[in-house]
């Protein structure tokens, strides 16, 4: 039986959300944003953004802006990351996971201010909140438009400098898996919101700049029917396909426990979804490429999806490859 307190929270999170399928009855545009747990969300109705220091820009065809990558990694060693990389395979192998999305904190040092990193980024999604923090985005959480739901789930990156990039990470069994059970756990999430759910696009290849180095990035689009009433259900979607999946792992429930057992610190925002409704349409995206300020030092949040067949120096390469400023 839930706590008293326990009781309260669901009661508040659930009302939170209540309130974005009232403001999406009323057609009133807003602002959302949600950590990674759901535990917390910010709502701004976009009438009042300019009152608030929050900047936000969704864009899919921003114009590059040239900068310098000015960006110092203080990566943890490996030997630590082994240590969890290693527990997270043991609870693959007792069948309590079969896909996790292992993240790590990396202490990262540039000249530049959180507004400056938000203005010099290129991303298709761009947030900075406050002085606390800032993302920049390759990846869509869902799209709400008509009578239909999009989502893009992102796994398997590879340097795009690499003979046969393209070849290479398309043919790799390893992270044909890691995708194969992403879309599965993805096209289940929407089943829960939508019917006819079906995959539109299967492992396509999108490159995404790095700082100084280009990735390839394999994706997928998946899709369903919500029906044209979706507007007063905005919350309540949210709150069923969350956390996002692409960044957590399957089984959801068990996997989310490994999770808060080994990565030893608390992503807050990071990994979380934000988005702008604007009266008509829906769009949102996973913040993963996250810099957060803390005590005036930066903290880079970073990870990559762990499978049986993982390789522990690929995986803690990998999470080292995605700490850049696009």
């Amino acid at each position: 039986m839930a706590s008293q307190l326990e009781w309260q929270y669901l009661k508040n999170s659930f009302m939170t959300f209540e309130y974005l399928n009232e403001l999406g009855s009323k057609r009133e545009p807003f602002l959302f944003i949600c950590d990674f747990k759901a535990e917390n969300l910010e709502v701004i109705l976009l009438k009042d953004l300019k009152n608030s220091d929050i900047e936000f820009c969704i864009d899919e065809n921003y114009e590059k802006k040239e900068h310098e990558h000015t960006l110092k990694k203080n990566p943890k060693s490996f030997a630590e990351y082994k240590k969890k990389f290693d527990f997270v395979i043991e609870k693959i192998k007792s069948g309590d996971t079969y896909l996790l999305n292992l993240t790590q904190p990396t202490k990262i040092e540039s000249p530049l201010t959180l507004k400056q990193i938000y203005k010099n980024a290129n991303a298709h999604y761009k947030l900075r909140y406050k002085d606390e923090f800032v993302c920049f985005s390759p990846e869509k959480f869902i799209q709400l438009k008509d009578d239909k739901i999009h989502t893009y789930p992102m796994k398997g990156t590879i340097d795009a400098s690499l003979p046969h990039a393209q070849e290479e990470i398309l043919k790799n069994e390893k992270e044909m898996a890691e995708h194969i059970m992403v879309v599965d756990l993805l096209r289940n999430d929407l089943s829960i919101v939508a019917q006819d759910v079906k995959v539109e696009k299967f492992r396509y290849v999108q490159t995404i700049e790095a700082g100084e180095k280009k990735l390839l990035q394999v994706s997928s689009h998946i899709s369903g029917h919500v029906g044209t009433d979706w507007h007063a259900q905005i919350g309540t979607i949210l709150k069923s396909l969350l956390p996002a999946g692409s960044i957590s792992g399957a089984p959801k429930k068990s996997t989310l426990e490994i999770i808060d057992a080994v990565e030893g610190y608390e992503r807050g925002y990071f990994s979380g979804v934000f988005g702008v409704y604007d009266g008509t349409s829906l769009d949102s995206g996973v913040m993963i490429r996250f810099i957060e300020k803390n005590n005036n030092a930066y903290i880079y949040k970073s990870g990559g999806g762990i499978t049986l067949d993982s390789d522990v120096r690929l995986e803690y390469n990998e999470l080292q490859d995605k700490i850049y400023l696009p």
